[in-house]
């Protein structure tokens, strides 16, 4: 104990949550330059699982020689977990006695707003002797950042998933039919849209476009049967729909019902999403309203979300991870130590500078929760998205022309077609 009491103030890092690309370039980096300012760094194994508990045996010294190869691998070399220590007080506890034990007196967490509440409340128990420095992670790209910066992961995320949208595309085309898939976005669209704008998507339908309206599962089939409609009258009868998974959360009342619906929630009280087949029963939907058509639709359901959140980062995500990483030591090691006590503070770079965001101002300290940031439907960009798609829209209906070519596809009358998907453009 004695040795222990003479240790040198270390750094400790963690990581929570789902992994996302970039995890380990933030490890490497903090470690890279905490030892060039002369700080040990322990690194802490699955999140706040052990320090909940007391443990200080799953930990592990990182030095530059140990990260340099890791840095620029996906996947996390410290692991990571959804462990919440603020459901507790004896956690929360055990957290600091367990990170005081380790000498640790600065913290660089990696995770959501999930981990940024656990450091938030780390630094609150020990009154700032802790300081902390999060560095904000999601492949959702729903943490509200300042500029519109991205978290970290997500472009690594739209380069993979636009690649297998890309593939399925191709498939679309050789078979002749189409695909159906879900990609991951509990409350945002940015991925599903990110992921279907640079794999040339027919259709990409995410939870922004009903402005928190609830939504059935039979007008997402409309919304969906609509595009397939208006590919076929253009001479393309296939494509691929991408859909977020966060279109689940506004048609509750009807997948409740469901005998593959789920009603599990995580550690932070999420449901988990990951856990419905939202493709398989979207697919299974429009193929039982074909044939009660008499018709035969051949979809093919796809979920994408685990292939992307250990991909090797691209080249932006390698630099970013570089920068908060460095950002989160220099913050805590110069920022924080002029100021006695650094409170809490989320890491983000903005034009080109280091701006630490005091916790406080972007996390509610009662719910834990950030606004959540929402794809905004009236940007530039996200209708550069949408007009590259096929969308089924109010000049469709107007031209005589063109309604006609859309009943035609739909083997309907014009006016049929009008009364059964006229609404999805005159909301």
């Amino acid at each position: 104990m004695a040795q222990r009491g003479k240790r040198k103030p270390r750094l400790g890092v963690l990581v929570g949550g789902g992994p996302a690309p970039g995890i380990n370039g933030v490890i490497g980096a903090v470690t890279m330059e905490a030892h060039r300012l002369g700080v040990e760094v322990v690194g802490i194994y699955d999140g706040f699982r052990w320090l909940a508990r007391g443990d200080t045996d799953h930990v592990t010294p990182l030095t530059p020689e140990v990260v340099d190869g890791p840095r620029l691998r996906g996947g996390s070399m410290l692991h990571t977990s959804r462990e919440n220590p603020t459901k507790s007080a004896k956690a929360m506890a055990n957290v600091v006695g367990a990170l005081e034990e380790l000498g640790v007196k600065h913290l660089v967490t990696i995770g959501g707003d999930d981990t940024a509440f656990s450091a938030y409340k780390t630094w609150e128990r020990t009154r700032g002797a802790i300081s902390v420095a999060h560095v904000p992670k999601t492949v959702d790209n729903d943490l509200p950042l300042p500029g519109a910066a991205p978290t970290f992961g997500f472009r690594t995320a739209c380069h993979v998933g636009g690649a297998l949208v890309r593939n399925l595309r191709e498939d679309a085309r050789t078979t002749r039919r189409w695909y159906l898939v879900v990609a991951m976005g509990r409350s945002a669209g940015h991925l599903a849209l990110g992921m279907a704008s640079a794999g040339g998507a027919a259709l990409a339908v995410i939870p922004e476009e009903f402005a928190g309206r609830s939504l059935s599962l039979e007008g997402l089939c409309q919304l969906i049967e609509a595009s397939m409609y208006k590919a076929k009258a253009l001479g393309r009868d296939h494509g691929v729909v991408v859909v977020a998974e966060g279109v689940a959360e506004l048609m509750k009342s009807d997948l409740e019902a469901h005998p593959f619906a789920v009603s599990e929630v995580d550690e932070h009280g999420h449901p988990r999403l990951s856990e419905v087949p939202l493709a398989l029963i979207i697919k299974r939907a429009l193929a039982h309203r074909a044939a009660e058509r008499g018709k035969k639709r051949t979809i093919v359901d796809v979920t994408i979300g685990y292939e992307l959140r250990c991909a090797d980062p691209i080249a932006f995500d390698i630099e970013y991870t570089h920068q908060l990483g460095w950002g989160a030591v220099r913050y805590l090691l110069q920022a924080g130590e002029a100021s006695g006590k650094a409170a809490g503070a989320l890491i983000s770079i903005q034009h080109g500078e280091l701006m630490p965001i005091p916790l406080p101002d972007i996390l509610d300290v009662k719910t834990g929760r950030t606004e959540v940031r929402r794809v905004n439907l009236e940007s530039d960009v996200t209708r550069a998205a949408f007009d590259q798609m096929i969308r089924l829209e109010a000049a469709d209906l107007k031209s005589r022309e063109s309604l006609a070519r859309l009943a035609e596809a739909a083997e309907l009358t014009p006016k049929q077609f009008r009364e059964q998907y006229g609404h999805l453009v005159e909301l």
